[in-house]
């Protein structure tokens, strides 16, 4: 299997979740070709049509209209996987050559039936990563060198092989979900472990921390949170079922007393942190009569909270809007994606299943410009999935971005890092990384870290 096709994340967990009527190889690999979401909805489901006629395109009236951008400040910690509790950080100072510093192996990569899938996180001057088979390492920031090392898999092995999963920093520990069905506390000078709770479900996305509790959402689509202090589980919420998922999977967002999740079945949910109540659902999901792939309704980017709005984004094909205190749809655009939104002052920008990064404005959805990071791609024929058929070769998948003295950061499936100028989307730079790449880089001090597919950890100044 190639390196490419391994870094894909587009699975469908149906093993995995016990369901049925969802084998297509097609539906494996969604990613290698365009279609259109779903045209009906599900039982229990609502469906948010973006208008068929909605075009993406620059807005006439924004040709040559500047915006704001906030003033780029170095970030000393990025405990969670977005950097805060409301997966949000704006425009970092830092890494102005995007030099390689170091690069540091931290166990295995993908591949086997194994993803790394877990973003990094930093705090009290270390680097916090998770290879491929649950096994935790800590860097030091500034030098790359090993802290320490932990594998969290269960010792009885009941699941013998399991991917996913991920890390959030608290308080002086750390914090680790797993596919192998395991949610632990470490400490995070030492890595010795504090408490482990066993999960009937496999969790594959990061955990976020709100109100004194540990939350991840499991791939049944339930939302679990457990005691951080003890592992005690406490209220879960059981979102529709989905037997379709994409393998990367998504955090939920927290802003005061709101948590904001994000499932399988498209819904976007914000529930009181404390007790789990719910305040309002909205399904980021439209309707085609072009497409059978567009069923897989996930949202495996993370949600944003910023300046009293939600920005999500699902592969069915809507990027949205939407009021925290309310939950209506301020607007929404027919974006396709798998990544996690980055509004930062007056804009919002979002990187397409297809490779089209878009700026948008965050008070109406009009379009600055777009960006095709895959313009030019030239597919080549090559063996098909499992080596069954002929297929073309998919386009790059791109991470999310970071925003940098004002450069948009992102890495792709094909090796590249890729520098666009914020303000125009001018290409400026691209460079090889030295491997595949789907996780977004984070920013610590004056440096950049990025996690490949092949488990090596880079550091870029």
């Amino acid at each position: 299997m190639t390196s490419r096709r391994k870094i894909l994340l587009a699975v469908a967990l149906t093993a995995a979740l016990g369901a049925s009527g969802c084998s297509t190889l097609g539906r494996l690999n969604p990613f290698d070709r365009d279609d259109g979401p779903q045209e009906t909805a599900g039982e229990g489901e609502r469906i948010s049509i973006v208008p068929a006629d909605q075009v993406l395109e620059p807005a006439e009236g924004l040709k040559g209209v500047d915006f704001t951008l906030p003033p780029a400040t170095p970030v000393t910690e990025w405990p969670l996987p977005g950097g805060t509790s409301e997966q949000w950080v704006g425009n970092v100072a830092a890494a102005p050559d995007l030099s390689v510093a170091w690069r540091r192996g931290f166990g295995d990569g993908s591949g086997g039936g194994r993803h790394v899938t877990a973003p990094p996180v930093a705090a009290d001057g270390k680097i916090f990563v998770m290879d491929a088979a649950a096994t935790v390492t800590a860097f030091d920031a500034r030098t790359g060198a090993q802290v320490w090392r932990r594998d969290v898999r269960p010792g009885d092995r009941r699941d013998r092989e399991a991917f996913g999963g991920g890390l959030a920093y608290g308080d002086g520990k750390l914090y680790v979900t797993s596919g192998y069905r395991v949610v632990a506390q470490l400490d995070a000078r030492t890595g010795q472990v504090g408490w482990t709770t066993r999960t009937e479900q496999p969790i594959h996305g990061a955990p976020t921390l709100a109100a004194g509790r540990v939350a991840a959402v499991a791939i049944d689509n339930t939302l679990l949170t457990f005691d951080a202090a003890t592992g005690a589980p406490a209220w879960t919420y059981q979102a529709l079922t989905e037997p379709a998922r994409i393998l990367a999977a998504s955090s939920p967002a927290v802003s005061g007393d709101t948590l904001v999740a994000a499932f399988g079945s498209g819904e976007l949910i914000a529930l009181r942190s404390t007790n789990g109540n719910d305040l309002w659902n909205e399904a980021l999901s439209r309707a085609s009569r072009t497409s059978a792939l567009s069923e897989i309704r996930d949202i495996p980017g993370r949600p944003v909270i910023y300046q009293g709005d939600v920005y999500a984004v699902s592969h069915s094909g809507v990027f949205a809007a939407i009021d925290l205190r309310t939950g209506q749809a301020r607007w929404q655009l027919p974006v396709v994606g798998v990544s996690t939104p980055l509004p930062a002052g007056d804009v919002v920008y979002v990187v397409g299943r297809d490779g089209r990064v878009v700026c948008a404005s965050r008070e109406t959805g009009q379009i600055y410009w777009i960006r095709d990071l895959n313009e030019g791609f030239r597919a080549k024929r090559r063996g098909g999935f499992f080596g069954i058929g002929g297929r073309r070769a998919v386009r790059p998948v791109w991470s999310s971005p970071i925003l940098a003295n004002d450069r948009l950061i992102l890495a792709g499936s094909s090796g590249e890092m890729a520098v666009l100028n914020a303000k125009s989307g001018e290409v400026q730079r691209r460079f090889d990384i030295g491997g595949p790449v789907l996780l977004a880089p984070i920013s610590v001090g004056d440096t950049i870290y990025v996690a490949t597919d092949r488990a090596q950890l880079i550091a870029l100044r």
